[in-house]
């Protein structure tokens, strides 16, 4: 449900062959064959609370209510216990944990970072449901700080690149794609009740949600101005989280590569539809993998 999980823009997954929670590179040719289970892991539990917050016809209380659920079998499997997950007859989602519980254990994986992002999931199950409108962009980078940054620090963690300076870009990264997938499924967000844009933008153009929800041909010009606005300032942070790449090791760091360059080809391709995206959903295609690699190669 986090855009981070159907939140994260079609650049992330390269090399990856699956459709939800795109800020996971999960089981890239491109990973260390060694760390590939402890992504899957972290995808799977990822995944499941996403549909738990998002699929259905659930009541958003019983989405809260098994998200908490949800987070009670995290504490577990992250207790120092022999018992296995499996063994435990209250489980509800026994292989999610079991995994996700060894991968914890092999690699001390931040157990806050996980926390973070059932938080971000319950948010958005909140926010849907009263019809909550983000205020500017500070909110929105609060709401990123839950439901993008601890995927790239869980993946750094594995990486073993834990220092500051890297967490930082990391950060800068992660909410870039966030706030680019934002701007990515503006038309496909607004018809299931999501809003994203932030009020401050939308007053400094005069425009309304409901001017891009009904498609307001007068108002265009003044809504192209909005997603530009709002498509540089997520410029701005992925160039600033860049520099990563270089101090990421081996076949991940070219992996990170690639997913800074399709975040920002997936810029680019709102800007040559002169930021109508509220109109038409940009993705990458098969067709864009040569120029992600030549930009990827020259970084």
């Amino acid at each position: 449900m986090t855009k981070a999980s159907s939140n994260g823009p079609d650049a992330t997954p390269l090399g990856s062959g699956v459709g939800h929670y795109e800020n996971f590179p999960v089981a890239s040719w491109l990973c260390p064959p060694a760390l590939r289970p402890a992504v899957a892991a972290i995808y799977h539990f990822a995944r499941t609370a996403d549909d738990i917050a998002d699929e259905g016809d659930a009541p958003a209380a019983q989405r809260l209510a098994d998200l908490a659920a949800y987070r009670a079998e995290l504490h577990r499997c992250l207790q120092p216990t022999s018992r296995s997950t499996l063994e435990m007859p209250e489980a509800r989602w026994p292989g999610i944990f079991l995994a996700l519980g060894k991968a914890a254990r092999r690699h001390a994986l931040p157990a806050q970072c996980l926390h973070d992002l059932i938080s971000a999931f319950e948010q958005d199950v909140r926010h849907t449901a009263s019809g909550h409108r983000y205020a500017d962009t500070a909110e929105l980078l609060a709401y990123c700080r839950l439901s993008a940054n601890p995927v790239g620090r869980l993946l750094l963690h594995l990486y073993g690149v834990r220092d500051a300076a890297s967490l930082r870009q990391s950060d800068q990264i992660c909410s870039a794609l966030q706030l680019i997938n934002f701007w990515q499924d503006i038309s496909v967000d607004l018809p299931r009740g999501r809003c994203y844009l932030p009020a401050d933008a939308l007053r400094r153009q005069d425009v309304a949600v409901g001017d891009f929800a009904s498609d307001n041909g007068a108002k265009e010009a003044a809504m192209q101005a909005v997603v530009a606005e709002l498509c540089a300032d997520a410029r701005e942070r992925m160039q600033q989280g860049a520099p990563l790449v270089h101090r990421v090791p081996g076949r991940a760091g070219w992996e990170l590569r690639l997913v800074v360059q399709g975040g920002l080809r997936i810029l680019d391709g709102i800007a040559a539809r002169h930021h109508r995206s509220w109109q038409t959903r940009v993705t990458l295609r098969k067709g864009d993998l040569p120029r992600l690699a030549w930009r990827a190669l020259w970084m």
